[in-house]
């Protein structure tokens, strides 16, 4: 599997693929499926043009099959962390190492750019998701009761976070 940045010409299977991981998992993702939906391919690339977002891609035989995120803060006394967004990684393509390489990049890249933390939310009762994280090195500093709600169903989000130090 390859670990690339997406770029503005990975912007329509990005989305295609965003789409797919919100409708699979509507539990996992804070946007609802309806509101990406709504977004443009422009709202995209816009996305993947910002300047606080950088975003990976894990590529099989050329295909985009997984995806990750990196939010960094703007505000001057938080500028020293950024937010881990929008994992996923597709079941074809789950169990080679895509979900943990894509982690591995981010947090180097994180390093890189002198981000000291990064934060970030996963569904309780997301087993896998939370063991990659954990294995990744991240740590659970607390549960928030009826975080989204869901057709009609409310899930916990757990909080989760890693330190990264200074970039040498």
């Amino acid at each position: 599997m390859q670990i690339r940045r997406l770029d503005l010409d990975d912007a329509a299977d990005y989305r295609t693929l965003r789409l797919r991981s919100f409708m699979e998992h509507p539990e996992a993702f804070t946007t609802s499926y309806e509101e990406l939906a709504r977004q443009s391919l422009e709202d995209t690339q816009r996305r993947l043009a910002s300047a606080h977002m950088k975003l990976w891609g894990a590529f099989e035989d050329g295909r985009l099959c997984g995806y990750v995120g990196l939010d960094r803060e703007t505000r001057q006394k938080c500028r020293h962390k950024a937010t881990l967004v929008g994992m996923y990684v597709a079941r074809e393509c789950s169990g080679r190492g895509g979900g943990g390489a894509l982690v591995e990049t981010l947090l180097r890249e994180a390093q890189a750019d002198g981000i000291e933390l990064v934060v970030l939310t996963v569904t309780d009762g997301e087993g896998p998701a939370r063991r990659l994280y954990e294995r990744c090195g991240f740590r659970s500093f607390g549960i928030e009761p009826r975080a989204i709600q869901v057709g009609g169903h409310y899930y916990a989000k757990n909080h989760m976070y890693i330190e990264l130090g200074t970039a040498s």
